[in-house]
């Protein structure tokens, strides 16, 4: 009965599976609806997320039962489901090795009580669910039996006991397991090319995956009320790191939709410098400086070469031709088309991104992080592509695919750009052209506060000479340009209040009615700017609100930490590529603020302090109010 009309689950009901090189997205419902071999970005194999059982997956679930508890082992990605059926009960152990760069998931049913019918099916589909492979069952030389599909550069083999029969391209069976007793499977991809892939010992495996996580997890000390969902944050943000490169992706999956049947679907498999850069902020407060020195070299070989080609996002190994592309033969998570591949916001100029990566390595040498040969003469020349650039319009941070404007966020964070520049001259001595970039900070400044606030509305505005507010605005007292309680910001928040915080707390990106981004209208709450909310409220003297709707966001985690790109309250569903890295860092910088966190503060002469209320805004004259 599971071989025809499977639809793939909610989002929240998925769970994410990591080796460090791809991740595995398996649903409360036994199915693994989505894996990417061997990397990220790599063409799915299983693909069902965004078609049906047709575009591959696997699925391993009791005949009659349901779901007792569901949760990770610890702090890792090791993920254990009991279930429970009218004859028995039975706990899944799925996980992805870490240690020995295999590429595989590991399935293992353990008997509990009484004796369990288990019934799987695998439908193995390279290509984003579109190539019919190439199956055999054959005999290994370890004395087993294994099945083989190959299709041009991939082979993927499924070992174990009680492997699933051949019907109608598809594999599929049933088994029973009593207490005591264990089934376990391993689902492998190698190259076409090389020989099948020796058997390892599972229990090793597993002991070495559960240690690996562990021992990361173990630098966290912090406590409080949200320190287990600052945890899992942190962890997920290592999980979407990519071991060898250092490169971080948004987020393991592409075009789960921001609205349901609508068109706003993306490929967030890359490495955004933004996401990226407030990720090593993430990392540094909370002591994984080795995380985020491993980024700054991957940032250093993607963007080598001539500053007029710095682009917004990179692939996993610094990649830069992403060209956005549609697989037709999907049908798209619920319907919602096109699924895209690729993502054409490569080629956009978004003018904040400098100032982002630039913020973040200041922090690192805040944090102690040394300037080498290389990371210095990169940065000073990120600083003169702001300069060439500061008379054009950008994309924005939304990534606009309507008309160029001055974003006024955009603008606030070259501000920042030359700001860090600045503070890398006169705080830790580097050389650089100091009284420049003084000039062209103040330029920015008064040129901010004459077009991008707006004084009869007494707030901020999405475009310079605008009405409309964005909750990007909400990032302006995180770089110091100006504080938390100045009554500017207090007044662009009431302008946020009104336009577009709704009913229930949250907050929308901006309001897409207006047509500014070139799509159709449609999106539902943005997750990581009602953080940001949160930790707005939390530097304003509004603790009770920034409480309560922290609480409310973390509350929509699902049952194992994770948390997708929107919300829509009024569904109660998750939407949006998931998990998604920018909801999990906007988690930690709101937990953070909520609970005073210092670390990386910066100098007590003025200097920012990550994020909280400075003494005076950053670049401003001494004199200045705060």
């Amino acid at each position: 009965m599971w071989l025809h009309g499977h639809m793939a689950s909610r989002i929240e009901d998925y769970a994410l599976l990591s080796d460090l090189h791809t991740g595995a997205l398996v649903g409360r419902d036994g199915s693994l609806d989505w894996l990417c071999f061997p990397r990220f970005d790599s063409p799915a194999v299983f693909a069902a997320l965004l078609g049906d059982e047709h575009n591959g997956r696997w699925r391993l679930a009791p005949v009659e039962g349901k779901v007792v508890s569901r949760n990770y082992v610890g702090s890792t990605f090791v993920l254990e489901t009991l279930w429970e059926s009218a004859t028995g009960t039975a706990r899944v152990t799925e996980f992805m090795p870490i240690g020995d760069r295999r590429a595989s998931v590991v399935r293992r049913i353990d008997g509990v009580t009484g004796t369990v019918e288990f019934q799987q099916e695998i439908t193995i589909r390279p290509g984003y669910g579109s190539v019919l492979p190439w199956v055999r069952r054959v005999h290994h030389h370890a004395g087993h039996s294994i099945i083989l599909a190959v299709a041009g550069p991939d082979a993927l083999v499924l070992r174990g006991q009680e492997l699933p029969r051949a019907v109608d391209h598809q594999h599929a069976g049933t088994f029973s397991v009593a207490a005591g007793e264990r089934v376990e499977q391993e689902f492998i991809w190698y190259p076409s090319h090389r020989p099948v892939p020796r058997d390892i010992n599972l229990d090793s495996a597993l002991a070495q995956t559960l240690e690996y996580w562990n021992g990361w997890a173990a630098k966290y000390n912090q406590d409080g009320k949200y320190a287990a969902m600052v945890e899992r944050s942190l962890l997920v943000l290592r999980a979407l790191t990519h071991e060898d490169t250092g490169g971080i992706v948004a987020a393991p999956t592409t075009s789960l939709p921001e609205d349901f049947g609508g068109p706003r679907n993306w490929d967030y498999r890359f490495c955004w410098l933004r996401d990226a850069a407030l990720t090593l902020e993430a990392m540094l407060t909370h002591g994984y400086e080795a995380v985020a020195i491993k980024w700054r070299d991957w940032l250093l070989r993607a963007v080598a070469g001539d500053p007029e080609d710095l682009q917004i996002m990179y692939g996993l190994g610094g990649e830069r031709q992403l060209a956005e592309g549609v697989l037709e033969h999907l049908t798209g998570y619920e319907g919602a088309t096109p699924v895209r591949i690729g993502n054409g916001a490569v080629g956009q100029y978004q003018a904040d991104v400098v100032g982002e990566v630039l913020v973040a390595l200041e922090k690192l040498r805040q944090a102690g992080g040394q300037e080498d040969h290389f990371s210095w003469p990169l940065q000073l020349a990120m600083l003169t592509f702001v300069e060439r650039h500061l008379a054009d319009k950008d994309h924005g941070i939304w990534e606009m695919r309507g008309n160029l404007q001055y974003f006024t966020h955009s603008r606030v964070m070259m501000w920042a750009a030359f700001d860090c520049g600045v503070r890398a001259v006169r705080n830790h001595g580097l050389k650089g052209p100091v009284e420049r970039w003084e000039e062209l900070r103040e330029q920015l400044r008064g040129e901010i506060m004459e077009h991008g606030f707006n004084t009869k509305l007494n707030t901020f505005t999405q475009t310079y000479d605008g009405a409309a507010t964005d909750a990007s605005l909400l990032v302006i007292p995180q770089v110091g340009f100006v504080a938390y309680d100045s009554t500017e910001m207090l007044g662009t928040v009431a302008a946020l209040e009104k336009e577009l915080v709704d009913d229930d707390g949250l907050i929308l990106r901006y309001r897409t009615t207006t047509g500014i981004d070139g799509l159709s209208p449609g999106e539902h709450p943005f997750l990581a700017c009602s953080f940001w909310l949160v930790e707005q409220y939390a530097h304003s003297g509004r603790q009770d609100d920034a409480v309560a709707l922290m609480d409310k966001l973390v509350g929509l985690a699902n049952e194992v930490g994770l948390l997708s790109e929107e919300y829509s309250m009024k569904h109660g569903r998750m939407a949006g590529n998931f998990p998604q890295a920018f909801s999990h860092l906007a988690l930690v910088r709101a937990a953070d603020a909520l609970h005073g966190t210092e670390q990386l503060s910066m100098a007590s002469d003025g200097g920012r302090t990550d994020g909280r209320k400075p003494a005076r805004p950053l670049g401003a004259p001494q004199d200045t109010p705060s």
